[in-house]
């Protein structure tokens, strides 16, 4: 694959990005992308492993050898047709996923492993550029109706494979456009929402209908989806993890997601009330994930006067650690783009309480320092540190410390059982619930997974819904492209 000796002749070249000063005022994408002789590069860099690791590393189970040799050979369009093929949406996991296939790459044994993702992503902007990228419409109709609830990765992956069986698929989306977590959840610095919107009008040119403002079970009665064949739940995990600490109710005590959200919107010229806003306040953000990193480049845009990141677990090491060896998924330090525009981070440290003024304002976090102590069969136990009490001014805290599960008044109302995580329960390979027509996938039935994982979901559920309809499906399966419907 790739040029036989390219991954000794050329080094790792990612895409770089405009200048923090720079990109901190606005709310745009800011990466400054390669030559398409540096991609073709790239893709010459992919080696001849034998095994390619980085497909059973891909949820999707994407045809990474492949599609990286087409980019070396310059035949962009059958790399796109290869991509495609496995992968419904990539212009999305081209830029948000966090690439276990290239922690997968055989390459990053000894060097650098192949920049997979930057060559996803390239692959499927030229083939928008180029108009290769063109609704597939059904040879024919079944005449069997579908309900997708939730127009997130899953929904949407989930309503096309559908759409390609021949079925008449509906998708219903709560809030007031399309996209799910995409949408409102992911700041636009990482993801210009006309990426979405310009999938979107591909989904709908191929007979997918879209109902927004419309929440199953809430404005929208149950008894009103008895009109579908199927139904499929894609409503995603949506209940926010709190902290059960004194002064939690402070004002100023913030979820993170009402505060992306609320950005998000103000960006697109949408009215919100009382926005939460960093603009020349302390600002702390707990939980050092994707999304507590957001919660930062948010800040620092909005013109935070500092910005501050807790994470409760140690920090971890500069260069991959022994206990999660190739090919698994690397315990590494993550340095986002965000942490670079302006961060104090602290590991090991736990919130005491949220002080709050007599007016209910809050004013600072009391803090301590903590350890885990790890015992042989047995959970790690968090162990405080006598002596390292601290207070921190803070007039905003952000509280990023992910989701629990999915919402239950849906599943309570339609009768779906859940599983101990509190998850709507339907066997992975199989995604039925104990209903026989309705079908879940995606983070509603995983839990609060990767967006990689959601679409590959949605369109293994999609062949098991097909199946259930029809008796027999000629959609694909993972690492299966040699079926109609890619």
């Amino acid at each position: 694959m790739g040029k036989a000796t390219g991954f000794k002749e050329f080094e790792r070249k990612d895409e770089s990005y405009t200048a923090v000063k720079e990109r901190i005022e606005h709310y745009k994408e800011f990466t400054v992308p390669l030559s398409e002789t540096e991609i073709t590069t790239q893709g010459s860099r992919c080696m001849d492993c034998g095994i390619p690791f980085c497909h059973s590393a891909c949820p999707l189970g994407n045809l990474i050898p492949d599609f990286n040799h087409m980019v070396h050979q310059g035949e962009w369009q059958k790399a796109s047709w290869i991509l495609h093929s496995t992968n419904n949406f990539p212009e999305f996991t081209g830029r948000l996923c966090p690439a276990p296939c290239e922690q997968a790459c055989v390459l990053g044994i000894i060097k650098d492993p192949i920049s997979i993702e930057n060559i996803e992503k390239n692959i499927v902007e030229r083939s928008f550029k180029e108009g290769w990228i063109k609704p597939q419409l059904p040879k024919v109709r079944t005449g069997k109706k579908v309900a997708v609830v939730g127009s997130g990765p899953a929904g949407l992956a989930t309503a096309q494979q559908l759409n390609r069986a021949g079925h008449l698929v509906t998708v219903f989306e709560r809030d007031d456009e399309v996209g799910g977590l995409l949408r409102y959840g992911i700041p636009n610095f990482k993801l210009e929402k006309g990426i979405i919107d310009r999938r979107v009008a591909i989904l709908e040119a191929e007979g997918i209908t879209f109902k927004v403002n419309v929440n199953v079970g809430v404005n929208y009665s149950v008894e009103e989806l008895k009109a579908f064949d199927a139904i499929v739940l894609c409503g995603g995990a949506t209940e926010r993890r709190g902290l059960p600490t004194p002064g939690a109710d402070a004002d100023g005590v913030v979820q993170a997601m009402d505060f992306l959200t609320q950005q998000t919107k103000v960006v697109f010229g949408k009215k919100v009330e009382n926005q939460v806003l960093a603009t020349n306040k302390q600002v702390i953000v707990i939980g050092g994930g994707d999304t507590g990193s957001d919660c930062v480049g948010t800040s620092n845009r909005q013109g935070a006067k500092s910005v501050t990141n807790f994470e409760i677990m140690p920090k971890p090491p500069g260069q991959r650690s022994p206990s999660t060896p190739w090919p698994y998924w690397p315990l590494q330090l993550k340095t986002s783009t965000s942490h670079k525009e302006g961060c104090e981070r602290n590991w090991l440290i736990n919130t005491k309480e949220f002080v709050k003024d007599v007016s209910g304002k809050l004013i600072a976090l009391k803090t301590i320092n903590v350890e885990w102590k790890m015992v042989p069969g047995q959970r790690p136990q968090l162990i405080e540190i006598e002596g390292t009490e601290k207070t921190w001014p803070c007039d905003l805290a952000l509280l990023a410390l992910g989701f629990t599960g999915p919402e239950s008044t849906l599943a309570d109302k339609l009768g779906i059982l859940r599983d101990e995580r509190s998850n709507y329960k339907a066997e992975y390979g199989k995604y039925q619930t104990n209903i026989p027509n309705i079908f879940a996938a995606g983070d509603m039935r995983r839990g609060q997974s990767l967006i990689v994982w959601a679409i590959s979901e949605g369109r293994e559920a999609a062949r098991k819904v097909d199946e259930y309809l029809m008796g027999s499906s000629d959609l694909p399966t993972k690492g299966n492209t040699d079926l109609i419907g890619v």
